[in-house]
């Protein structure tokens, strides 16, 4: 398996085709996965907003507060009440606000990101990254896409690249009922793919001012295994986020 970064990017803007702009710079080949950081899609679908856009109400208002008191760093409201405007769910309001985006995912202050936004004060990841990424594939008249973000996780030091959205493959590979050397068989494994594409194209792309968003992994195989989309845990059998919802209510 080979990875490599779509080199010369321009600045993405809103509206831009930016499966054009990739499709001019790299000949891709059958079975390709194009891991495109979310960053580039949410600049391409206009998710560039100023903090005005977002006046804050007494919730926002509220963690806010307790937030830089907690914390000695000035918070501001309006950046609150995006967070809250993009999520469905406030697991955890402090030390800092941990939500479920409107499309499942779990992470911090929604995912905004306030670095390398020229035409703004935030930028918001895209609304439906399924979505987007299957317009990416249809555009680049390619088999598989996946929309990548970094993000922390639990018990993990620093970030790693995560999937948001996917088209034209599995999120998982289902490993139950295979065996291992030994002829024990498998009970629990599900490998979320997408996710290791999107931490394998992260170390190619980079972070801060790198300037390649997109990168292709050339070669992967699936194998033969049986797929499955689930990606995001379901709430019931999410035992930390429970535990974390205790946590905060008792606090």
């Amino acid at each position: 398996m080979d990875l490599f970064a779509v080199p010369d990017l321009p600045e993405i803007r809103e509206g831009d085709d930016l499966a054009a702009l990739v499709s001019d710079r790299v000949d891709l080949r059958p079975d390709d996965v194009v891991c495109v950081a979310s960053t580039v899609v949410s600049k391409a679908e206009g998710r560039t907003v100023g903090l005005d856009e977002f006046p804050a109400g007494p919730r926002a208002r509220e963690i806010a507060a307790d937030l830089e008191e907690r914390t000695g760093e000035e918070k501001d409201p309006r950046f609150a009440q995006a967070v809250l405007e993009e999520s469905t769910e406030v697991i955890m309001d402090a030390p800092f606000l941990l939500t479920e985006t409107r499309f499942g995912h779990v992470g911090v202050n929604a995912g905004i990101d306030r670095s390398n936004v020229p035409d703004g004060d935030l930028l918001l990841l895209p609304k439906r990254p399924a979505a987007s990424a299957e317009r990416l594939r249809e555009g680049l008249d390619a088999d598989r896409v996946v929309v990548t973000d970094t993000c922390g996780r639990p018990f993990r030091h620093g970030q790693r690249g995560v999937a948001l959205g996917w088209a034209g493959m599995h999120a998982s590979r289902d490993w139950r009922g295979e065996s291992d050397r030994d002829g024990r068989e498998l009970g629990v494994t599900v490998e979320n793919v997408v996710d290791e594409l999107a931490a394998a194209a992260n170390l190619i792309a980079g972070e801060g001012a790198g300037g390649t968003p997109v990168v292709v992994v050339r070669d992967f195989e699936w194998g033969e295994h049986a797929g499955s989309d689930n990606h995001f845990r379901n709430v019931e059998g999410d035992f930390i986020r429970q535990a974390i919802r205790g946590w905060s209510h008792d606090g």
